[in-house]
């Protein structure tokens, strides 16, 4: 999401690099918050960059981007539930840019009848007049009657128009295919039939999972018999069946609900509301409240409940129900409160379930999407550079940012990493990996050394050579008094003065928020307000360079246990190394294995066994 001033151009450069690559939908609004164009997409990232490349736009497209002012993202499950809501929010909305408005009537329902003994389960569209149930809606009108073509045939549920049904004499061709029981004939008793009603109805509901349960025996025992062409037919079944019970998780429930969620970052904080109305998402809104300081998600979601509902003239009167993503105190007072203020009856929850639940994640994750987003955008950025070169009295603005880190599993693949900031926010063309070598394992002072010479007599050459290599204005590092030390002689080694040296130690009984700052040149350590954004800048730094250190850590410890000891020797190719396995059945029996065992082997010289012998009591 991102909020800008409507005296400055909208920034697309810098929206697209906080925006998420999940699917979902995106709203575009004008410099007045009109509701310009609704689109979905299945990458949100990819989707939106492509309005504001350069060339190749229609002429529609160009003229809707010249009005862009304001552009917010919801985050979904699926690609269809965005489908879904895109449809919900055009035709709620009606923005002018979105000529196709399709109506949900458009959209398939699986209709099962219910004032007949012998119901039947078909395709529906256009209004509900019928009385039964209807299942839906669903995105793919052509995974629906595939889906039902099976489950006709598994079930072996009628097909035919109730005017046809009551006027046979005799069976018809679905029953001599075996693709009916005849009830039409009276051949199937109601109550055997309405058990395969059932059956069809619990499967489509998402109720059971004993059919694809049947489906993956029967795939089995086929694929055993060497029967490949019923295995596949199972598989695609499977397949089919899975695709038409996956309805969305906005449209199983027909009651009025608002989602209240919040996520908090130090004295940051974003309430999203989500509107529910008979079962279908028609959007939501973000709220970023100002506090006074860092508080719990459920203190800043009680007042902001409280004003919300309370104080606001007609805020959300339609819903029946408020479910939050944190329990809040005096819940039963806040909710007759409420209750009395809007004129009928309110509910809140907290403990939800099934759909409910997936709500409210689906809330908490656009909660903290558009928190970052807003906390990443170039104003937010900038006020807490401004903070931290406040709180460490810098004659200058710092505009970038460097922390190390190292990352091994007891010794094991070590990888120390360095992330860069700058007014942008996060910089990753800069980022840099160092595999640490030739150190005593586990000696996390040796890595730093080593990775910081490797990063500054680099960047010390490239500079003195004027290429545009820049230095950071403040270089942290991830730990206390020693690591910080490395920093200090690596400098000083390499003749680099103009960069400050700041060391991002833990706090007492190293929980976060506790840290504290070391400084190289000795000043007093300075322990920050938790609520202070400079403190945030300076542990999302720092945990960034965590992240990129363990993600490098984890990458190569992976590829080192994947990879078998044999594939370094030299001479013993693929073959040659499938015939030592085949020959002693696994590397269990290959490592205590002799010269003269090993060149036993088709294709193993003498030589070549000794080489491997040696090689595998080095290991």
């Amino acid at each position: 999401m991102s909020e800008l001033s409507t005296e400055t151009p909208f920034d697309a450069e810098h929206f697209l690099k906080n925006v998420s690559s999940r699917a979902g939908v995106y709203r575009m609004y004008d410099c007045e918050q009109n509701l310009l164009y609704v689109g979905k997409a299945k990458n949100l990232k990819k989707r939106l960059s492509s309005y504001f490349r350069k060339t190749g736009l229609s002429i529609k497209t160009t003229a809707l981007v010249k009005k862009i002012q304001q552009v917010e993202v919801t985050i979904t499950h699926t690609e269809s539930e965005a489908l879904l809501l895109e449809s919900n929010l055009i035709k709620e909305n009606q923005p002018p840019y979105n000529i196709l408005l399709r109506d949900d009537k458009s959209y398939p329902y699986i209709y099962v009848s219910s004032q007949e003994a012998y119901p039947q389960i078909v395709v529906h569209r256009g209004a509900k007049r019928k009385k039964g149930k209807y299942l839906g809606p669903f995105p793919s009108a052509g995974a629906v009657r595939d889906s039902l073509q099976f489950i006709h045939k598994l079930f072996k549920i009628r097909t035919c128009e109730d005017s046809y049904f009551k006027n046979r004499s005799r069976p018809c061709l679905q029953y001599q295919i075996k693709r009916c029981t005849a009830p039409c004939m009276g051949y199937i008793s109601e109550a055997r039939y309405q058990a395969d009603i059932n059956h069809a109805l619990m499967f489509l509901e998402g109720k059971s999972n004993q059919l694809i349960e049947d489906l993956v025996k029967q795939m089995e025992t086929a694929a055993t018999g060497l029967d490949f062409e019923k295995a596949a037919i199972n598989r695609d079944q499977i397949r089919m069946l899975q695709k038409v019970v996956e309805k969305q998780y906005i449209s199983g429930d027909d009651r009025d609900v608002d989602i209240v969620a919040c996520y908090c970052n130090g004295s940051q904080a974003c309430v999203q509301v989500f509107f529910i109305r008979e079962g279908r998402n028609l959007g939501n809104r973000s709220y970023f409240p100002k506090l006074p300081e860092a508080l719990p998600e459920a203190e800043v979601l009680s007042n902001f409940i409280s004003q919300y509902y309370l104080q606001q003239q007609g805020a959300q009167q339609q819903t029946s129900e408020i479910i939050l993503s944190h329990e809040v105190d005096d819940m039963g007072v806040m909710e007759q409160a409420i209750t009395e203020r809007v004129g009928h009856k309110i509910r809140l929850s907290h403990q939800v379930r099934s759909d409910r639940a997936r709500w409210v994640t689906m809330a908490l994750n656009n909660a903290e999407t558009a928190l970052k987003a807003r906390m990443n955008s170039r104003t937010g950025m900038l006020k807490r550079f401004e903070e931290l070169q406040k709180i460490l009295q810098l004659d200058e603005l710092p505009t970038r940012l460097e922390c190390f880190d190292i990352s091994h599993t007891f010794g094991e693949a070590t990888v120390a990493s360095c992330v860069v900031f700058t007014l942008e926010g996060a910089y990753k063309q800069d980022y840099r990996r160092f595999n640490i070598e030739g150190i005593e394992p586990g000696d996390d002072y040796a890595a730093m050394r080593q990775a910081l010479q490797r990063r500054y007599t680099s960047l010390k050459k490239a500079r003195d050579k004027e290429n545009g290599a820049k230095m950071p204005d403040i270089l942290f590092i991830d730990g206390g008094k020693g690591q910080l030390r490395q920093a200090v002689e690596v400098m000083d080694q390499l003749q680099i003065d103009d960069v400050l040296l700041i060391g991002v130690a833990k706090g007492e009984g190293r929980k976060a928020g506790l840290e504290k700052l070391v400084f190289s040149d000795g000043r007093q350590e300075l322990y920050l307000p938790e609520d202070s954004i400079a403190f945030h800048l300076i542990l999302n730094v720092r945990d960034e360079a965590h992240r990129f250190a363990i993600s490098g850590h984890r990458a190569k410890r992976d590829k080192a246990r994947r990879t078998s000891v044999l594939e370094a020797i030299p001479g013993l190719g693929p073959k040659r190394r499938q015939n030592l396995i085949k020959h002693f059945g696994g590397m269990q029996g290959v490592k205590p294995a002799g010269v003269e065992d090993l060149a036993k082997v088709p294709g193993i010289s003498r030589n070549l066994a000794q080489i491997i012998y040696d090689v595998l009591r080095s290991e």
